[in-house]
């Protein structure tokens, strides 16, 4: 793999949470793909941890959970998958300055535009190890991903555009949560992964919101029960309670089943083909929609999946295969009443995640 170290300089002045200036340095290793070596599929931990004051960097603060369990699991899905061959490339990154204000996201998404990554999705993992929640609760399947619904840089005529045509909840970033969360029940079907229609938790961010900002799909991957005893605490005890994030507050065989998660989920994305482009719908007063995209010149591309959903699912339900065409007709399908995207499926059986038609047909 190809490893290198990414870093932006970040400064007192402006920013409450940072005690002095420092370079915030962000470790990358890229295992290159075979066939698109610009197209990244990330997988993200934290390189971080603090106490219960933010600006205390002297306290002993471990992090076990927050976020040495993210760190982990990308670490070992490196040390897995570097095992095999991608056609597109997987990037394992350790972020830096997250509590700080999310500097290392910020820095490494920047970079990645600045360089014209092709960037399918970041798997951001944060929290992953523990199953024993503050509200009483043990679960040692559950997860959740969240998402936001739509880009955060979309533009008002987009905007505008989806006031009368659908699409609020079917983003790129919910695509690649729908993805992970199809990977899960079709080769994990031991775990209950949560969909949760939100950037993050409430009033709180992550690493992928920087990706996010620039147009970047990425969710954020994590425990589905926190416990905040043991989050942003100095180690201590009071009135009986243990306060602090330590190691013994991990649960390694569950981060060991979301580490799994994200492997099945990189791999899947990095073994099919680029996702269809400019992809259009049709069907206004018909009784059937159309469905078109843009040809794939990917020798590998076996053909399409063109699903389709209810409007009040939350994942594609229904599909038709096609191949040899890059338009096809669902007769009997009316457009008013499901939402619709599109699939490229590779001849080994791995798609690529659905695209949603934001645009219509014009004839």
């Amino acid at each position: 793999m190809e490893v290198f170290y990414q870093r932006d300089l970040v400064t007192k002045e402006g920013n409450g949470r940072v005690p002095k200036d420092a370079y915030v340095v962000n470790v990358v290793a890229i295992l290159r793909g075979t066939d698109y070596p610009n197209s990244h599929v990330i997988m993200s931990g934290d390189i971080d941890s603090r106490a219960s004051n933010t600006m205390d960097f002297e306290i002993d603060a471990p992090g076990a959970n927050d976020n040495a369990s993210g760190m982990a699991g990308t670490i070992e899905a490196a040390r897995v998958l570097s095992k095999y061959k991608f056609k597109h490339s997987i990037a394992f990154v350790g972020l830096s300055g997250e509590e700080q204000g999310l500097f290392g996201g910020a820095g490494l998404a920047r970079y990645a535009q600045e360089n014209e990554w092709e960037i399918v999705g970041i798997l951001n993992n944060d929290m992953i190890g523990n199953i024993e929640g503050v509200d009483g609760v043990i679960d040692n399947r559950t997860f959740r991903i969240f998402s936001e619904p739509t880009p955060a840089n979309e533009t008002e005529q987009e905007r505008r555009s989806r006031r009368f045509t659908g699409g609020e909840v079917d983003g790129i970033s919910r695509q690649l949560a729908r993805y992970i969360h199809k990977q899960v029940k079709t080769y994990m079907p031991e775990m209950n992964p949560m969909m949760i229609y939100r950037l993050d938790r409430f009033g709180r961010g992550g690493h992928h919101r920087p990706f996010n900002d620039l147009g970047f799909a990425g969710v954020r991957i994590m425990e589905a029960h926190e416990n905040y005893n043991r989050q942003h605490q100095d180690i201590r005890v009071e009135d009986g309670i243990e306060y602090g994030d330590v190691i013994e507050g991990v649960n390694f065989d569950y981060a060991e089943k979301l580490t799994s998660v994200n492997a099945i989920s990189l791999a899947g994305l990095a073994w099919a083909p680029p996702a269809p482009k400019n992809v259009r719908i049709g069907g206004a007063v018909r009784p059937s929609t159309t469905l078109a995209w843009e040809e794939s010149n990917d020798p590998n591309v076996a053909g399409y999946k063109i699903y389709f959903r209810l409007t009040t699912s939350p994942t594609w339900d229904s599909f038709v295969y096609v191949s040899g065409v890059n338009e096809h007709t669902l007769e009997g399908i009316v457009i008013d009443n499901y939402y619709f995207g599109v699939a490229a499926v590779g001849k080994d059986g791995n798609e690529s995640a659905v695209v949603f038609p934001f645009r219509q047909i014009r004839r």
